[in-house]
């Protein structure tokens, strides 16, 4: 759940990324050079349009797919000797919030030094103000972001990069918006991510009055969907709500790690920030206690604050996600 900006002008997005291409690619991995490239290639409805692979960790690339409208980027962090170590890695999917996007977790968290000397690839991509779903109504073209990263990203991947192609070899993990697409992620695709983690992302989408499902619509009509929405408006696609609604699939979450951070004190004077975290600690409580009631193990964190990504709590995180995970070899 995260503040509202002005909407962004669909027209122009996609013809602007793509003349940004080489300036992402350089933020993202630095200063591309030939002869460094893998062997990463089209495929699962993906076509490469542009790509920075520069022999260090971070690499970028940017895809045509008929499931989105403007050509959508990822970010893939690699472990440090991947190139040389011949082995394979298990997956972490890490989901950015709203208002964000794939370079978000590299420019503004650290992540490079965050993960470094893990056994662990990180990928991280773009999802606009999707709310990881195929809306139900969209008047900028497609944006099937849930078809994206599920049915062609997480593939693609598994294709062009040394990873455990299984339930083991992968967890989901995100903040705000994306903490809420992981844990519908690891609910609705039961099999894919063994290890998921929420860092003050909503659990309950139907409580308060159903206030996440109006934030969701809301925000995703301003920023992506130029007047679409989500889950319908003014009627809600009920079937879809509930399929979405971590709270309502708690036996999803047997057999899996599952991790949750939250902030008590968000700021009262920043209306965002108080609203954001004041619902995600209340949905987040009430879906530990359904959790609880069904004898699913659970590591839980309320700690001071608001409605940001702390570094200390994912590298907890991080370090129970591997200690679940497959272990690189």
């Amino acid at each position: 759940m995260d503040a509202l900006s002005k909407p962004r002008s669909t027209v122009t997005r996609r013809h602007f990324l793509a003349g940004l291409g080489a300036t992402a690619g350089a933020l993202a991995g630095g200063l591309g050079f030939p002869g460094a490239a893998q062997a990463a290639g089209d495929g699962f409805g993906l076509r490469i349009v542009d790509r920075n692979e520069n022999g260090g960790r971070l690499q970028y690339y940017r895809f045509a797919t008929d499931e989105i409208a403007w050509d959508p980027a990822v970010n893939i962090l690699l472990p440090d000797g991947y190139h040389h170590s011949g082995k394979r890695y298990p997956v972490l999917y890490l989901l950015h919030g709203g208002n964000a996007d794939f370079r978000t977790f590299h420019l503004q968290d650290n992540i490079i030094n965050l993960t470094a000397w893990r056994d662990l690839i990180v990928v991280m991509p773009d999802a606009s103000t999707g709310w990881y779903s195929n809306p139900v109504s969209t008047n900028s073209g497609p944006r099937n972001w849930e078809t994206f990263h599920i049915g062609q990203l997480l593939p693609w991947v598994d294709a062009n990069f040394r990873t455990y192609a299984e339930y083991n070899g992968r967890a989901v993990a995100g903040f705000s918006m994306g903490g809420f697409g992981a844990l519908k992620y690891a609910a609705k695709y039961y099999g894919h991510f063994c290890s998921v983690s929420s860092h003050s992302g909503p659990a309950s989408l139907r409580r308060d009055g159903g206030l996440v499902v109006h934030w969701a619509n809301t925000t995703s009509a301003a920023v992506e969907l130029a007047g679409g929405s989500v889950y319908g408006v003014p009627f809600w696609d009920e079937a879809r709500v509930s399929a979405d609604n971590p709270i309502q699939r708690i036996p999803s979450y047997y057999n899996k790690r599952v991790f949750l951070a939250a902030g008590t004190s968000p700021d009262p004077v920043n209306w965002f920030d108080y609203v954001n975290e004041t619902q995600v600690l209340a949905g987040q409580r009430e879906f530990r206690g359904e959790l609880g009631r069904a004898g699913i193990p659970h590591e839980w964190h309320e700690v001071p604050g608001g409605h940001y990504f702390r570094h200390e709590l994912f590298v907890q995180d991080l370090n129970g996600m591997l200690g679940r995970l497959r272990r690189a070899a």
